[in-house]
């Protein structure tokens, strides 16, 4: 029975972290860029776009596709380093928990 209320108390204490951690990830940001910075994309750790910077270089009209495709690998590369920055905290979260394997937090 112990052992139960010790588990129990675990997951309501790792329930805690992980709402604690979502809350930062909405606070925290990461910037992509393309086209060697001319195209500068900032996201929160959550994925939400928060701002787009385009250099004045690129508001052409011929420059049209050319941008396009700039401000489309500038969010992918933001992206990107959001969901690294979300796996690395959540592995600092966990370390210490014995998950089975492929077990993956949140739930």
């Amino acid at each position: 029975m112990r052992d139960m209320l010790g588990l129990m108390k675990q997951a309501q204490a790792m329930q805690e972290k992980i709402q604690e951690m979502q809350a930062e990830m909405e606070r925290l940001e990461v910037e992509g860029q393309s086209g060697g910075g001319m195209v500068r994309v900032t996201l929160s750790a959550k994925g939400q776009l928060r701002n787009v910077a385009i250099d004045d270089q690129l508001m052409k009209a011929e420059e049209k596709q050319i941008l396009e495709d700039l401000i489309i690998t500038a969010h992918e590369d933001a992206r990107k380093k959001a969901e690294r920055l979300m796996e690395e905290k959540m592995q600092g979260m966990t370390a210490g928990l014995s998950l089975p394997p492929g077990m993956k937090l949140p739930f």
